[in-house]
């Protein structure tokens, strides 16, 4: 698991490869990841979108831009947390995402932005 704390938010992220949605023959490859967002700070935040950078191992690379995250825009009170699983296809077994989200404090309708870390998603018969 990696982490990281950007503006008082801890993002957390868990990696799982998903073998009955892949096909290693076609190259195709499915990583699910759970990602848990903690408000460390004492104002509300409100999720309003991400920016995904994703690079397979064979130099392959995507850019993913929206809105929120799994079709919600999180509101996270201080002290609590949010958590979603999601998934991306790699065309390697081997691959790495990070990303930032962009938040909005409730209380001053400030905007900034927070770094999602860098997770590496690996098929488990590559560690052998």
């Amino acid at each position: 698991m990696v982490k990281q704390v950007t503006e008082g938010v801890c993002i957390s992220v868990e990696t799982f490869y998903q073998p009955a949605q892949s096909n290693p023959l076609s190259s195709e490859y499915l990583f699910a990841y759970r990602i848990t967002i903690e408000n460390l700070g004492t104002m509300p935040i409100k999720l309003l979108r991400r920016h995904w950078h994703i690079i397979d191992s064979n130099g392959s690379y995507r850019e993913v831009e929206g809105e929120g995250v799994v079709g919600q825009q999180p509101i996270i009170e201080p002290d609590h947390h949010y958590q979603y699983v999601s998934a991306a296809n790699l065309r390697s077994d081997m691959g790495k995402m990070y990303g930032s989200y962009q938040m909005e404090n409730l209380y001053n309708k400030k905007l900034f932005t927070v770094t999602i870390p860098e997770f590496q998603m690996m098929a488990p018969f590559k560690m052998n």
